[in-house]
């Protein structure tokens, strides 16, 4: 049975660690007889060392020995250290007096080694055994009384009490005994003593055996049958040089290398003088390595010796002369190492793949390395190739961890094929390498990327609902899940003008859709913003944002401002006959609500009473005279101006307007003190004043309709986005500047006196010469007359309003 050895306390002491932190002080030891059945208890492991069952299988406990070989097992649930199969002691440790197996038990989460030491101990399982089954003696009949004749010892595997004890004569003999000793501590001897004298007459032959006995229970015992023969006299046997010899070889010399000589003498002539070798290896060699030469007492090597399996070899060498006489010697062979056996590195975990946020320090591999040679070639250092993320720690012994540095990536680095080399001291030194692979699994940590810092994206109004305009697109570094991008749109901040709900984007794949149609003269442009989330635990995201850009298309007709173009009749322009050719007469404004090249407006003549006597110039709109006016020509005309914008198709409007041609419109006076110069001149006046009042009239009626009219129709102007507010005016008249359609307003003063004797318009020159960014001012025309009538009128904002004073 198992017997575990206590400390004084009767208690296992767990020791503070000392100059290693993971590992036990010292040792908890066992002790178990060889041969135990498998499953015997050796000791209770997990109570000595001061855990528990669920301890030991929550820390993942493990034994790991130094050869690899597994002799003992625990036992998970209970923590007891049980044999796992047969023990053989003489097989484990040969004929060593102590027989120890040494193994550690390893405890992960945190890394803890307990080293123990279980002694393997004796029984008498082995008899003692005689080299040779049978021994021959030639002793002549005058031998001497005590004479000695040496026997080879027995051997028995088994150690202490259990090794052999005595030998004895069997069937007890009056002319020999046996004398057995040890002449040192490794050197012992047997010998047969000459106790009657022979006589060859009287018996020529005898046979004994000889029995040597251990002192196990119950002994056991070997034996070997000795065969005497009586010979005449050879009273001279052979004698070596030396008692022991002693050879040194390296483990890798070849077959047939000479290892040493030996040299035996008989004093003795002729046959009794002639000797002859023969050599005897220690019990339990069934291959021999060595050959000795029967006449030249030359040994040889007849294979490779191995350091590892042998460090030295026990011969017994024989010499024997004609006259049967013979003589043993000792020679022992000891075996020098040669570095021939390359370092070996054993696994004993593994952890693979590794999250790329794993911390530093942590354990990545522990593995054990050994060299089965001795001294310097038995010496190991490791090394690792790539040590900027890893590193090698020692850890216990001859275990080593590979432990992680500093901060993994997997998007730069996926996978580490770490080399680890393991080269020992000797001269050329041998190495082995182990490599490990090390996957890094993906962690969260990269937010997606959008290709551009910022989208811009184009749509002509009027578009189809639905239509895709573009297409966002974000990566991100991260792999599978985590790389899994994902759109939305972001809500933007509570303080902005919430954007425009037109707009869509694919979740899959960023394609941006408009879903409604736009007018380019209500929204031009808008931004929204677009986040892309991947699907890792948390999720990251990233936003960037789209600008939708509305194209305009040519959509809106041009609007006529000036003249008004609704159901009251058109108001007439006053033109002199004297005017001459250029004159200008009015001018026809329009705007277009469109913009660009959309919204450039042209004039055209598109008809009139007389086509030759007007123009229109093509881009200012402003009606002159073609020619002077002539008597044949009409004092009513009727002219129609067609403007047209500049987009594909063109879209037009027209402006109806009339023009009366007033004789001697300057020099038109009403008496003072003197009389009229004649009857037909004042009836000339009276005929202008009546028309002046006449036409004065109609523009105030005009007028008055007008206004009315535009109010009437703002909401409707509105509708259309041709808004002429305080701000929308200015803008929509600023436009108009800007693409040459409107490009000044005027103001005039018309001042008629009767008592002129000619016609006289006076045209000032532009109050505006652009239209500032300013608030709109209102244009005034005042019309003065000799009798005191001033009208005076005011364009306004949002109406027209019309001051007589």
């Amino acid at each position: 049975a198992a017997v575990s050895e206590r400390c004084p306390v009767q208690v296992l002491c767990l020791s503070a660690f000392l100059s290693l932190p993971l590992a036990r002080a010292e040792p908890i030891r066992y002790s178990v007889a060889e041969e135990a059945e498998s499953g015997s208890l050796v000791g209770k492991l997990a109570e000595d060392a001061g855990l528990t069952p669920p301890q030991l299988s929550a820390r993942r406990a493990r034994l790991l020995s130094e050869d690899g070989r597994q002799h003992l097992r625990l036992e998970p649930g209970s923590g007891r250290l049980l044999v796992a199969g047969r023990l053989d002691r003489e097989q484990l440790c040969a004929h060593s007096d102590t027989c120890m197996l040494p193994f550690e038990l390893l405890l992960s989460d945190p890394l803890q080694f307990f080293r123990v030491e279980v002694t393997v101990d004796d029984i008498n399982d082995h008899s003692p055994v005689f080299p040779k089954d049978r021994v021959t003696f030639k002793i002549l009949e005058r031998s001497d009384l005590g004479s000695v004749f040496p026997l080879e010892v027995a051997r028995d595997r088994d150690i202490g009490s259990n090794n052999i004890q005595a030998y004895s004569i069997s069937p007890n003999t009056e002319y020999f005994s046996v004398s057995y000793g040890s002449r040192s501590e490794d050197d012992k001897y047997l010998d047969l003593v000459l106790e009657k004298a022979l006589d060859r007459e009287e018996q020529a032959e005898m046979s004994f055996n000889i029995i040597a006995e251990d002192g196990g229970f119950p002994p056991r015992s070997g034996t070997t049958q000795v065969k005497i023969i009586v010979l005449d006299v050879n009273d001279n046997a052979p004698t070596f040089a030396q008692q022991v010899y002693i050879a040194k070889v390296q483990e890798n010399m070849p077959e047939g290398t000479v290892v040493l000589t030996v040299l035996a003498t008989d004093k003795d002539a002729g046959v009794n003088g002639d000797l002859s070798y023969e050599l005897s290896e220690a019990e339990g060699q069934n291959d021999p390595s060595f050959l000795i030469d029967p006449k030249t007492g030359e040994i040889k090597l007849t294979k490779p010796l191995d350091f590892e399996e042998a460090q030295t070899h026990e011969l017994t060498v024989r010499a024997t002369d004609g006259g049967g006489l013979s003589a043993i010697c000792k020679v022992l062979v000891e075996v020098g190492d040669v570095n021939d056996n390359a370092p070996e590195l054993a696994v004993s975990s593994f952890s693979s793949p590794l999250p790329e946020n794993t911390a530093s320090g942590t354990v990545v591999a522990l593995f054990t390395v050994r060299d089965r040679d001795s001294g310097a070639n038995g010496k190991i250092s490791c090394a690792l190739d790539d040590q900027l993320f890893f590193s090698l720690r020692p850890a216990y012994k001859n275990y080593y961890e590979l432990v992680t540095v500093s901060a993994l990536d997997r998007e730069h680095t996926a996978q580490y094929v770490l080399r680890v080399t393991a080269a020992d001291a000797g001269s050329p030194p041998l190495t082995s390498t182990h490599t490990f692979t090390v996957d890094i699994s993906d962690v969260n940590d990269n937010a997606p990327v959008f290709n551009q810092t910022s989208y811009t994206m184009y749509v002509r109004e009027n578009n189809v609902p639905s239509v895709l305009v573009g297409a966002v697109s974000a990566a991100d570094a991260d792999e599978g899940l985590n790389a899994k991008v994902t759109y939305s749109l972001a809500p933007g901040p509570a303080a902005e003008r919430p954007s425009c709900s037109c707009i869509s984007v694919n979740s899959e794949n960023g394609h941006v859709f408009v879903l409604r149609p736009l007018d380019y003269e209500r929204l031009k442009h808008t931004e929204v913003t677009v986040s892309a989330s991947d699907a890792g635990s948390p999720p990251l995201r990233a936003n960037v944002t789209v600008r939708l850009v509305v194209l305009d298309e040519n959509d809106n007709a041009p609007l006529v401002l000036y003249p008004a173009q609704d159901s009251s009749p058109a108001s007439s322009e006053l033109v002199p006959v004297a005017a001459q050719a250029g004159y200008l007469i009015t001018k026809v404004v329009a705007v277009d609500a469109d913009s660009a090249q959309n919204s450039w407006l042209s004039y055209h003549l598109l008809r009139a009473t007389e086509p030759g006597l007007f123009s229109v110039a093509v881009q200012s709109g402003e009606v002159r005279l073609k020619r002077p006016v002539t008597e044949r020509d009409s004092v009513k005309h009727k002219l129609l101006v067609l403007v047209t914008d500049n987009g594909k198709p063109p879209l037009s409007a027209t402006a109806a307007l009339s023009a009366l041609l007033l004789k001697d419109f300057s020099d038109v006076r009403l008496p003072h003190s003197s009389p009229p110069a004649d009857e037909h001149g004042d009836s000339l006046t009276t005929s202008l004043i009546i028309s002046l009042v006449f036409v004065s009239l109609l523009f105030l009626v005009s007028s008055a309709v007008f206004v009315a009219r535009k109010v009437c129709k703002s909401k409707e102007l509105k509708a259309a986005h041709v808004l002429y507010g305080a701000d929308n005016l200015q803008s929509g008249l600023a436009d108009a500047a800007a693409a040459g359609t409107l490009p000044r307003a005027y103001c005039y003063e018309i001042s008629l006196t009767t008592g002129s004797a000619n016609s006289e318009f006076q045209f000032l020159k532009p109050i505006l010469p652009s239209l500032p960014a300013q608030p709109y001012r209102e244009r005034k025309c005042t019309i003065k007359s000799s009798f005191g009538l001033y009208v005076g009128l005011a364009f306004c904002p949002h109406q027209t309003v019309w001051e007589i004073h």
